[in-house]
Formats: C-alpha cells, structure tokens, sequence
C-alpha cells in the first residue's frame, strides 16, 4: 500500500505511516495536471486546503481508496465524485478547533485597538497615538453565528473576558446555551444587537452572503464583523460599501470568496484587518491535524477501521448493498427538511416501516440526521452525526412501525421546531429509485432532482402558469412539475425540478406571485 503526501504537513504523518508499513511519497506545490499523472500509483491521498482533490482527478486514481484531510473543511474535495467512486473522505473536525478560536479572538482585539495599523505607523517613525483610541471589549456584546465546537470555544473565551455573549444557532437546545452561559437570539435580534458579529457556520446555500447589504443595514452603527471559518458568508462589495459609509467600524478576516486572495475588494480600505487563512495555523493545530489524518487514514487501510468520514457510515458489504437505496433516499430527505425548516430544533423522529424496518437501519438515520444537520451546522458527517445532536440538546427518535401500508417501504422523517413541526415521506420505486410521496400530510409524488423548488400555495387556478412563466423569465427551464393537496380548495404544494439554481432574487418573484404562501429554493448532491 502506498500514500501520497500532497500537501505541507507535519513530518509526524510521515512517521506514523512509516511505522506502521506503510510506504509513503510526499510530492507538494503539484497542480492538477502533475496529480492526474501519478495518482494512480497511490491507495490514499493525504491533502490540507491548498490540493484541489476534483472529479477529474479521481477518474484518474484508479487505486485511490482514501482521501484524508489534515483539517475540518473538505470543501477542496469534490465529494460527491468520491462518494460515487467508492473513495472514503475523512477529516480532522477537532484538532484545529483551539487555534481557530484563539485566532478569532487575537483578530477581534487586533480590531477593537487598530494593531496592525498602529505598528506599521509607529516602526515608520510617526507617533500618532491620537489617531488610533480604540474600544475595550469589556462589557461588548459578542453576537456568535453557529455556536457549535469552534463557536463554543469562542463563547467560552469571551465570557472570561467579560463580553456578553448572544449566539443564533438553530440547533443550540436551550439547555446547551444555558450551560455555555450564552444567550439564544434570532438572527435578525443579533444583528441589531452586537457590538462584534463573528461567523462560525459552514459555507451552503443557508450561509452563503450570511453578511449583505441587507443584514448589515440592521446592524448597529459601528459594529466590528470577524470571520474566521469560510469565504462566502460575506457578501464582501457590502460590506466594504458598508465600512466606506462608516456604518461598520471594523473587519477582521482570515477567508475570502476568492483563495488564495492576491487580490480583493476590501483590501487597502481603512480599519480593515487581513491574514491569509491563518486559522489552523498553529505548530501545534498543524500537529494534532498531521497525527490524526495519519492514524485514521493507516488504521482504513490496514483494518478498514473508518473514523470520522464525511460520506460513509459504518456498513457490513452485506447492509450496504440492501441498504443502499434507503442511504440515498435518506439522504435527501434529511437535506429537503433540513432547509424547509425555521426556528430552533427540538426533536427528531424517523419511522420506518414495511420491508425496511426489518433491516438494520442505524446507518440509514445516521445519513438523514447527517444530511439534515449539515444544512445549518460545520463540520457534521456520519461518524459525528449523532454526537452533534446530542451535545445541542436535539432529542432524535427512531421508531420501527408495523402498519400496513401501500408501499413496500417507507420512511418518515419529522423535524419539530419552536415554529411547528414539518415532515416528509419517501419510498423505493423498482427496488433502486428514491421517490417522495408526502411532505407535511399532502400526497405528492416526485423524484429528487439536484436543483428544486418547493412551493406551497393556495390550491386555486393560474399557479402552474405564472410559475412557469416567471421561470422562463429568468431562462430556467423546468425539468418536471409535481403537484400535490390535500383537499380540494385548500392549501396545495408543488415540486418543481429545474435545471438551473433558482437565486434568491427569482425565489423573491416567485414568492409575489398570486395564491403564494411560501417558496423556496432547494438543492440536493448530484
């Protein structure tokens, strides 16, 4: 067995390999085309951020058993291709988390006191201390986006320094908050509320531009927004016209939209503070990465041990092959509910019935809740799936039902909130083909597409027009049109699968339109 080393890490990861036989080549600085080439000689593949690991690489690693990722985000991995292809993805999810906090706090002082500005003036020989009084985060409000294990961490380190701290995060119980000694607020009640804003939330369709134009308008004036964890949760053009205007004090970022960031938009504006992603990048963080990438990505390939993957629970050959279907369609329910749903998570509830709930069906509620969880959480995957829930306070019940149904088998998924509860019914068509039968009591019958659009509205004539004309409008073509209600005259809903993302911006047309109770956009992994 052989393991490429593609990236810079610590020697220790050569070590442990070594150790335990394993034959090792660390090439780094390779592009994509010098990868492509000699891929196929290794069964693993050991990367950090800088190695783009894409679909085109993995149709040439014609051995490649294992991806590991010294780190938590896997967003330079196309994982999905891996998925398809039967290669393991694993990451790090704690052995930078320390660091990153420590470095979102030296950024937030960084901020509040004008360090980088005041060192380059002073070592110039000026004496301008005059020109950079700053604020004392003694007393501030800290508003945290995402509290979960970085954002905890954060939490735990500002509360020692006296902030008060503030979190929006859907899937914080109230007990958890209480015990981190944070208060739970809705999105719109941080922004107005914080002196500091910092993002701890993975970047997707939710997250994406977290910060705009809009949110920073509610902001109060002179707030400070550190980010620390993902480009793309700021809309960066804003928030520079933002500072420009004075309405934001301060800006401390690690990530942009564009890495590596030779060159940005916020870049030589006033009180804004720049590093180049150095979040994890600690001697010791890159350490803790190195030896834990190692030690998993050894212990698949002698043992097939499995330990923290991002795209595959732990299967006999046997359960996965009849379970496969029911992982997919799982799947896509946990994705499909988990950007439905509003407010904060309660509870959990997966019913199985029919031909399923004879099977071992563990894995497939790992998937759902891992899915569901990852619309709104970091760093969430199948290994850890449950112990997230579990640390958030989210009660999650798995139910076997012995009813008779019309299906052969199906399975429920039902999410309460502090908004309601809302739920979803799927079933296998011809033993292969996930199909949704029922979302929150009404019939429908639709197969999941990878760009979707879920309507609810009143069920009277005209809707499937104006819908399709508005679609056409903004040249999205619609690839199928399901239409589902529960009584004549009542509410209905629609399922309409199209071939291009619908953007926020047509979201809002659509939500205009006539008879119109509630759009919105999803997407599920192709």
């Amino acid at each position: 067995m052989k393991v490429l080393i593609a990236d810079k890490m610590s020697e220790r990861a050569e070590e442990i390999l070594y150790g335990r036989g394993i034959a090792v080549d660390v090439q780094t600085g390779l592009d994509a085309d010098a990868l492509k080439k000699i891929i196929e000689n290794y069964d693993a593949l050991l990367v950090r951020s800088s190695t783009r690991v894409t679909a085109d690489i993995m149709a040439a690693a014609k051995k490649l058993k294992v991806i590991g990722r010294a780190g938590i985000g896997v967003d330079n991995i196309d994982v999905p291709a891996a998925t398809t292809r039967g290669i393991v993805v694993m990451n790090t999810p704690h052995g930078n988390s320390v660091t990153t906090a420590e470095h979102t706090l030296a950024m937030m002082f960084a901020s509040a006191r004008h360090i980088p500005a005041a060192d380059v003036t002073t070592q110039a020989g000026k004496w301008e201390k005059n020109k950079y009084t700053g604020i004392e985060l003694y007393g501030k409000v800290l508003g945290i986006i995402g509290c979960g294990n970085i954002g905890a961490l954060v939490a735990e380190r500002a509360l020692a320094l006296k902030l008060k701290v503030i979190t929006y995060d859907p899937f914080l119980s109230d007990e958890k908050s209480k015990q981190l000694g944070v208060g739970k607020v809705t999105l719109d009640e941080l922004f107005a509320q914080s002196d500091i804003i910092t993002l701890h939330v993975p970047l997707n369709e939710q997250t994406r531009n977290i910060i705009n134009k809009d949110s920073l308008a509610k902001c109060k004036k002179g707030v400070r927004i550190v980010n620390c964890a993902r480009g793309g949760l700021i809309d960066e053009v804003a928030l520079k016209k933002a500072m420009d205007d004075g309405h934001v004090a301060g800006a401390a970022l690690d990530v942009f939209t564009d890495e590596p960031a030779l060159q940005n938009v916020l870049f030589g504006t006033p009180h804004v503070i720049c590093t180049p992603h150095l979040g994890a990048s600690t001697v010791e963080a890159q350490e803790n990465v190195a030896l834990q990438v190692a030690e998993q990505v050894s212990d698949f390939l002698l043992s097939g041990a499995v330990a923290h993957a991002v795209n595959m629970p732990a299967l006999s050959a046997e359960d996965a092959l009849r379970l496969r279907p029911y992982l997919r369609l799982a799947t896509d329910m946990g994705a499909f509910v988990g950007q439905l749903m509003q407010g904060d998570l309660q509870h959990i509830k997966i019913e199985y019935s029919g031909d399923i709930a004879a099977l071992r069906v563990a894995p497939v509620t790992t998937v759902a809740l891992q899915a569901l969880l990852s619309t709104h959480m970091e760093s969430v995957n199948v290994v850890n799936a449950q112990m997230r829930a579990q640390e958030r306070g989210i009660k999650v019940e798995e139910v076997r039902v012995n009813d008779e149904t019309d299906y052969r088998s199906l399975i429920k998924l039902s999410v309460t909130t502090s908004n309601g509860t809302r739920n979803i019914t799927g079933t296998i068509f011809a033993q292969t083909s996930p199909r949704l039968i029922e979302v929150d009591g009404i019939p429908v019958e639709a197969t999941p597409a990878q760009h979707m659009l879920f309507i609810r509205n009143e069920d009277k004539p005209g809707l499937v027009g104006t819908v399709g004309q508005t679609l056409a409008q903004n040249k999205i073509n619609i690839a199928s049109f399901h239409l589902g209600r529960a009584v004549v005259g009542g509410e209905a809903i629609a399922l309409v699968a199209i071939d291009q993302p619908a953007s926020s911006d047509v979201v809002k047309q659509l939500a205009k339109l006539p008879l119109m109770l509630e759009v919105q956009a999803l997407h599920f992994a192709a």
